[in-house]
């Protein structure tokens, strides 16, 4: 199953992202130690261009699989996300138009 997760951040965290960044990354590359593979995924920024949180197309057996790995993020778990959104795509959503992957389903 796809999902659509959007992540959005507490104002002013712009440090507290920069200190998790590297373990958030891990995250990704890791698909959450294997809950989820993450398609493509990027931050999201406001109209003046300020991070305000990021997004992901994630592959999951389920939907706890695919909140689990949102909610594992390290920046959740540190504080920085204040909303989590995940949304199943439909059936027809063409995954395979999407050529590098952030990480693999295991």
């Amino acid at each position: 199953m796809f999902f659509l997760m959007r992540c959005l951040h507490h104002s002013g965290m712009d440090a507290k992202r920069d200190t998790h960044r590297a373990e958030h990354r891990d995250w990704v590359k890791s698909g959450g130690d294997g809950l989820a593979a993450v398609l493509i995924g990027s931050a999201l920024v406001d109209d003046l261009g300020a991070a305000i949180g990021n997004f992901g197309i994630l592959q999951a057996n389920d939907m706890e699989s695919a909140r689990g790995f949102a909610e594992g993020d390290p920046f959740a778990r540190a504080g920085i996300v204040e909303t989590i959104e995940v949304t199943p795509l439909p059936d027809t959503f063409q995954a395979h138009r999407i050529t590098d992957p952030m990480s693999v389903l295991k």
